[in-house]
């Protein structure tokens, strides 16, 4: 069984957002959920540079953090979707300012001084 050679810190607020929801697609799969995409191939769909690998990886992640509720329906072929728990709808506001921050500079990327060599 695989053993982490730096152990994760989980004392502090911040090592424990990080934990839940630090990932490159747990913050998007959060608001595509919020914003009514429910099922993986949607998922898929809108996250595109993800592999559908990274995204069943994150979504079981998000599943046992308990922020999200995974629904298998008993139909052929098999139909799953995914939901917000409330804990889940807990992390919205900071979600969407996330969204809210990182689309003021959808126009002006120039802004931010990395980004400005990567253009």
């Amino acid at each position: 069984m695989y053993e982490r050679k730096i152990p994760k810190n989980l004392d502090c607020g911040m090592g424990m957002t990080m934990e839940i929801i630090g990932g490159k697609w747990k913050p998007c799969l959060i608001l595509n959920i919020h914003n009514g995409a429910k099922r993986p191939s949607e998922l898929q769909r809108l996250n595109p540079l993800a592999s559908r690998r990274v995204l069943t990886v994150q979504l079981k992640e998000l599943e046992e953090h308990g922020i999200i509720n995974r629904v298998v329906y008993p139909v052929l072929p098999p139909k799953v979707e995914y939901f917000l728990t409330d804990l889940g709808k807990s992390l919205l506001p900071m979600i969407l300012l996330m969204d809210e921050w990182g689309a003021q500079y959808l126009s002006k990327p120039e802004e931010l001084p990395k980004l400005k060599k990567v253009i």
